[in-house]
């Protein structure tokens, strides 16, 4: 019995089944390659279904095999691409090691550098992206399709937004406010946006518009009840925060929110709960800060070390925290331990002028010294990096 083969279309060499090319002339073996109506002249007038069959086949089989050739050859590139980029970054490695040893570049500065340039860039193309959600859905919000003039606004405000011409594209945007004051998703745009600016009596006014719209709109709920803290109205910030928490679940800056404000009115084990519920929900340097500023200013010296400590260790140059443990070294009469931790804080360049602050001997810290504040400073008592950190969780929190 005659072993089954698989003849070759073009030269009707046998080959053994499984194999792919003709091992006569090279040719790639498909099962049919053209009808048989094409091939020969069928009385019948028209092919069986079965050649109908082989004729769909053979034309998945040819495209399959297409597509693998091209699948085959953008592996190939992608690969070669990989490989030059490897030997690229072994250049620029042993380029910047040669550099290090005759002291003209610090490589781990450098490297720390380029991850933050590479952080940076993820960062604003990211931005661009949600830029780009928010304009289609602004769009998508409005009142009919007959506003030609709001459309083009928002258009002409979004595109100076990309090219970093903030002032001119938010002054658009606020004139399409005007023209649909009812697009909460606009008014909501505009609010966070100058959330991020820290200009809370804006913030204000577009969120408390937006919140009207959609009253149980969490985000917006803690951003405004944030801006009502700073703004000097705790009645309506604590409503709002509260309703935050309800709905919304844990949030590191609406407990944070909630305890400052309940510090402010000396209502200790209020302040301490929620204090402790902004660290539970964000484990951060600043979360540990804030409880070590919060048992200082109870003279809970031993608690208060254990949470600043507990900071440096997760961030060992948290300057303000350093200067803080020096004040309680100084009030225990541990003169030399407050000296070092002085001298620690303001060994740390961006936080040199609060170090400065510590040592001419600030009676309290400022986080709770309501005499130091000025207004829309109230939630962190003008302490810049603290600042961020609650802006920034607020931005993240209940994020879409």
């Amino acid at each position: 019995m005659s072993e089954i083969a698989h003849y070759c279309q073009r030269c009707l060499a046998a080959n053994p089944l499984g194999q792919d090319f003709c091992a006569r002339c090279g040719t790639r073996l498909m099962i049919v390659v053209e009808p048989a109506s094409v091939r020969f002249e069928s009385v019948e007038g028209t092919p069986s279904s079965d050649e109908h069959l082989l004729e769909r086949i053979s034309s998945l089989e040819n495209r399959l095999s297409r597509l693998t050739d091209k699948l085959e050859r953008g592996l190939d590139l992608l690969l070669r691409q990989a490989q030059n980029s490897y030997y690229d970054r072994a250049l620029v490695k042993a380029l910047i090691s040669l550099l290090a040893e005759d002291g003209l570049v610090e490589s781990e500065r450098l490297e720390r550098l380029w991850n933050e340039r590479c952080q940076k860039d993820a960062a604003e193309q990211e931005e661009n992206t949600r830029r780009e959600d928010i304009r289609l859905r602004v769009l998508a919000s409005r009142e009919g399709d007959g506003n030609h003039e709001f459309e083009k606004l928002v258009n002409q405000a979004f595109s100076l937004l990309e090219d970093k011409q903030q002032d001119q594209g938010m002054r658009m945007l606020q004139r399409a406010a005007q023209i649909e004051p009812e697009n909460q998703v606009l008014l909501s745009f505009l609010g966070e946006f100058y959330f991020r600016a820290g200009k809370t009596k804006l913030v204000r006014t577009y969120l408390g518009k937006a919140l009207n719209l959609v009253p149980n709109d969490v985000r917006v709920s803690l951003l405004l009840g944030l801006a009502c803290a700073d703004e000097g109205d705790p009645e309506r910030a604590k409503e709002l925060l509260h309703n935050t928490t309800r709905l919304g679940g844990p949030s590191f800056a609406a407990h944070y929110g909630l305890g400052r404000l309940f510090a402010a009115e000396e209502d200790w084990s209020q302040a301490l709960r929620e204090f402790k519920r902004a660290l539970s929900s964000n484990p951060s340097p600043e979360a540990h800060y804030v409880l070590g500023c919060f048992y200082y200013q109870l003279s809970r010296d031993s608690l208060a070390l254990r949470h600043l400590r507990k900071a440096i260790k997760m961030d060992e140059s948290y300057g303000e925290a350093l200067a803080l443990i020096g004040l309680i070294y100084k009030r225990n009469g541990q003169t030399e331990l407050s000296r070092e931790a002085f001298a620690a804080a303001a060994a740390v360049d961006t936080l040199r002028s609060s170090s400065k602050r510590v040592q001419l001997g600030a009676a309290s810290v400022p986080l709770f010294d309501l005499t130091r504040l000025k207004p829309g400073k109230f939630l962190t008592g003008g302490d810049r990096r603290l600042a961020d950190a609650l802006r920034e969780q607020a931005l993240k929190a209940f994020a879409p």
